[in-house]
């Protein structure tokens, strides 16, 4: 069961309702800037943690200035669309409402989820997406995270690594995911969204001696919540 830290009260709480029905996760940024891009990356991992646990997920985007140019930053980083708050009505039956929040803007009522903000001089032209999202997921979600050139070419020689090694490692018989890594994982994100975790996780498998093809099978099944793409490279000449 997912359980994430309501910011509000500092106490983790459910995100998925008891009898599995609907969470609305709601994103709240009052303009695009990568601060805001951070606080949709944090409720994009949300819902894909949540529907990972077969909780049904509404994801809505509330909203103020540069709303097109935040939603063409978003899918870009990978981000599912959400749809914008103005444009639907009240709730529909949902047992359980997560806000995520930034640190400027309106502060909801309910269950809030934290962002820290961003700090950075902007991304250099051509970057992959990719990189800039997993620089974004490296730190805890209440550190402030940096993109400048350390950070995006850490996470440019990991994502190409690991691109590599599941291209390669796909090329031998396929094995299912160890229980004990699958529920290193799942502890992880369903630990208020540990995503450091996660990653460490792989770094382990990466360079453990498991079966090449356990270790495409682990890499495939957390790219689930990462969104990283990291199966891009199959098929690619070795």
């Amino acid at each position: 069961m997912l359980r994430i830290t309501d910011a509000r009260t500092g106490e983790p709480v459910d995100a998925a309702p008891a009898r599995r029905g609907l969470t609305r996760v709601e994103a709240h940024v009052p303009a695009y800037d990568t601060s805001a891009l951070r606080v949709l990356l944090v409720a994009d991992l949300l819902v894909r943690a949540l529907e990972l646990g077969g909780t049904p997920v509404w994801a809505l985007l509330t909203g103020g200035r540069e709303q097109a140019e935040l939603h063409a930053a978003a899918a870009a980083l990978g981000v599912r669309p959400f749809e914008d708050r103005r444009d639907v009505g009240p709730g529909w039956g949902e047992s359980q409402v997560v806000h995520v929040v930034g640190e400027r803007g309106a502060v909801p009522d309910g269950v809030r989820v934290a962002v820290a903000p961003v700090e950075t001089a902007g991304v250099p032209e051509g970057v992959d997406p990719a990189v800039v999202r997993l620089a974004l997921l490296t730190p805890r979600r209440s550190t402030p995270a940096r993109l400048d050139a350390e950070a995006l070419s850490a996470a440019h020689e990991t994502l190409v690594r690991w691109r590599r090694a599941v291209a390669a490692w796909a090329r031998h018989p396929s094995r299912p995911v160890p229980e004990k890594v699958r529920g290193r994982l799942r502890t992880a994100w369903e630990d208020d969204l540990d995503v450091p975790e996660v990653l460490r996780a792989l770094r382990w498998v990466e360079e453990s001696e498991l079966p090449e093809g356990a270790r495409f099978e682990t890499y495939a099944y957390a790219d689930r919540l990462l969104g990283l793409d990291l199966t891009r490279d199959l098929g690619a000449p070795a």
